[in-house]
């Protein structure tokens, strides 16, 4: 493994929500110690989500999962409700701890103020 690094954060492409994620990368994580997957709806669709935090695996040796859904998700439509989120944030977690289980997983909840809830 040529480079390494020791986190993948996964997060929405909503543009809303871009400076909040950002800052909070700025304020929580060393400048380039993390892979980075933007996918519409955060953790929506799971299993594109474990093909990237396989190949951050593999490929940069990560430590850490970091996964951030959001308040007003467009791929959620009406049913994105904090309660789906928060579902859907946990059913990721348990997936990757099953896959790979030497990995910590974080998930937090981003509102659209810029607050984050961490969820795990």
């Amino acid at each position: 493994m040529a480079h390494r690094c020791t986190a993948i954060v996964v997060h929405c492409m909503d543009y809303r929500l871009q400076s909040y994620i950002n800052q909070w990368l700025e304020a929580n994580l060393a400048q380039g110690s993390y892979d980075r997957a933007v996918m519409a709806g955060g953790v929506f669709d799971v299993y594109d989500v474990i093909r990237q935090v396989d190949i951050s695996d593999r490929l940069h040796g990560i430590t850490t999962v970091i996964l951030i859904n959001h308040e007003d998700c467009g791929m959620y439509g009406i049913g994105g409700t904090e309660q789906h989120h928060e579902r859907d944030l946990e059913q990721a977690e348990d997936k990757i701890r099953r896959l790979f289980p030497h990995l910590e997983v974080d998930t937090y909840y981003l509102n659209l103020d810029g607050t984050f809830e961490k969820k795990s």
